[in-house]
């Protein structure tokens, strides 16, 4: 009979093998390798509880190391196994590792037995309750990466959207200039000079992707003053631009400044093709870098017009800066206000 036990051991610390391997296609199948041990172990059980097998009183230390099996199983499935298969296994695991002990142990009662089942079943409890625990910890850490990846995502979509946007309709201002002033050479030089900036950006966003690099700003307020002066070259619209250039402003601030202000003109081009004054002032006031934008484009009768996701996600991303943006319609046209905290 002891030869018994051992097999009954060793079947059951082989599942634990296949999950420390963890590699092996065997260890997908641990539920289903614990629900056999189990009930082999249960049948043990009660056979010596009906006297079918006698019990040995030497085999009782690998029954304890069987006991003590079941109780890391029970942990194991809880923690990695499908629920549905981990609510079936898991169980039976525990059940496995609480009776053992009937088979050597002759209680005066049945509430005794009952007793001693249910100490033996706190191990194979706190087990599963430390699975359970791992599980959760696994789960946060996996909907943590999720939403690390959704955000990156956004944030590559959003500067995709903001620049490549303009300097790609900058290319068609420039295209659309030639045809009418005669002077297809100049416009394509500008279209030529307009397309190796949206490459920049393209290379500049793939090799933070490949070598895993922070995300660097794509401008600030030296920025502004040159990006006025292209949207002036590009179309109708000429603007005026307010801006000290001695004024110094934090470079987070500065990028985003920025960015709102390239947001700004695409939209003017893209949204308001008659407008031919754009009013652009960059100050600093009350402790707050304020950008104000006006175009004489829009009427007020098209000031419910629906736009993109552009303003939208910007809004968002002032907001989240500690900052605060707003467009409306104005008498003449359409406006657009940033305040970025300093």
């Amino acid at each position: 009979m002891t030869l018994l036990w051992i097999a009954v051991s060793a079947s059951l610390l082989l599942p634990v093998a296949l999950v420390a391997l963890s590699r092996t296609p065997l260890a997908a199948r641990l539920p289903e390798l614990t629900c056999v041990a189990a009930v082999v172990s249960l049948a043990v059980t009660l056979a010596q509880l009906y006297g079918v097998v006698p019990s040995e009183q030497p085999a009782a230390a690998l029954g304890m190391a069987e006991s003590l099996a079941f109780m890391v199983l029970a942990g194991l499935i809880v923690r990695d196994a499908p629920a549905r298969r981990a609510a079936v296994a898991a169980p039976a695991a525990g059940l496995a590792a609480a009776t053992w002990l009937l088979r050597f142990l002759q209680p005066a009662s049945p509430l005794e037995a009952v007793g001693a089942c249910a100490f033996w079943g706190l191990g194979a409890l706190l087990a599963a309750g430390l699975g359970g625990y791992l599980r959760l910890l696994g789960v946060r850490q996996r909907r943590a990466l999720d939403d690390t990846r959704t955000a990156l995502r956004l944030r590559l979509a959003g500067d995709l959207h903001d620049f490549l946007a303009h300097d790609i309709s900058e290319m068609v201002a420039h295209a659309q200039a030639g045809r009418v002033t005669g002077d297809p050479a100049r416009a394509l030089e500008r279209v030529e000079a307009a397309g190796q900036r949206a490459l920049s950006m393209l290379d500049r966003t793939l090799d933070m992707l490949h070598h895993d690099r922070p995300a660097t700003s794509a401008g600030g307020l030296e920025d502004i003053r040159d990006a006025a002066e292209r949207f002036s070259a590009a179309g109708p619209a000429r603007v005026r631009l307010r801006m000290d250039p001695a004024l110094q402003v934090p470079a987070g601030s500065a990028a985003l400044a920025y960015r709102i202000v390239v947001e700004g003109l695409t939209n003017v081009r893209r949204h308001a093709a008659r407008a031919g004054r754009v009013d652009l002032d960059v100050s600093v006031a009350d402790g707050r870098l304020e950008i104000t934008m006006t175009n004489d484009g829009v009427t007020p009768s098209r000031s419910g017009r629906t736009g993109g996701a552009g303003l939208p996600g910007l809004a968002a991303l002032v907001e989240a800066q500690g900052g605060e943006l707003v467009s409306r319609a104005v008498p003449d046209g359409w406006s657009l206000t940033a305040w970025l905290p300093l």
